[in-house]
């Protein structure tokens, strides 16, 4: 099978397996980290079936939605690349890509590293920042019934793995505990320029949010 027809078997699977997922993590998140990854890799020395299939498949089964379980994409990954009938050490990669791609809290360290890792995990993470950033955060906040913001609830920035996991905290400390660190945290050049954008409109964001809520 050629790399484009394996590219498109795993577009439709991928949209018909999360045809009814959270809106914050459906396909056209994937489909907007999928594009972002590409816009990247074009200025990387990156094995392409290898990002496509990462970008493509990195949400396939997220723990959030799963009781915690991070074993559960990296399974789903691997069953349906192996009935495709990609080369083992693609399937490895990629395995290893889903593992490691998610941010964990910020003390916790990536055990594993490739090219084709920062390139989607660069794309994923531009997914949290700016408008649709904003978006998805409230909207995945809005799942979990957590209030918008409780200004005796301060963010925790030495949350374990466990603890950040877990959280219940209102939706605003989320842009303290992870989505203002991203642009800090981005692997690629152009991962970072774009990363810079987002990043002022969330803090521009946040400025209005707090002169509406004190109704300055």
């Amino acid at each position: 099978m050629k790399s484009s027809e394996i590219i498109e078997s795993t577009i439709v699977f991928v949209k018909k397996t999360l045809k009814n997922a959270e809106g914050g993590h459906d396909w056209f998140h994937t489909e907007r980290v999928f594009k972002n990854a590409v816009l990247i890799a074009k200025d990387e020395n990156v094995d392409p079936l290898v990002t496509g299939l990462g970008a493509l498949l990195h949400d396939i089964a997220d723990s959030k939605f799963h009781h915690g379980d991070e074993t559960v994409g990296p399974k789903v990954a691997k069953n349906f690349l192996e009935d495709l009938g990609v080369k083992k050490e693609i399937i490895d990669h990629v395995v290893l890509i889903i593992e490691n791609i998610s941010f964990k809290g910020g003390n916790t360290d990536q055990i594993f590293k490739s090219r084709e890792l920062d390139v989607i995990q660069d794309a994923d993470r531009l997914d949290a920042l700016g408008a649709i950033g904003i978006a998805r955060c409230f909207n995945y906040g809005g799942f979990k019934n957590r209030p918008l913001y409780d200004p005796d609830v301060l963010p925790n920035l030495t949350m374990t793995k466990e603890e950040y996991k877990n959280s219940t905290a209102p939706t605003i400390n989320h842009f303290y505990e992870k989505l203002l660190l991203l642009k800090d945290l981005m692997n690629t050049k152009s991962g970072k320029q774009m990363a810079q954008q987002r990043h002022t409109f969330m803090t521009q964001f946040l400025d209005q949010f707090y002169k509406e809520w004190e109704i300055e």
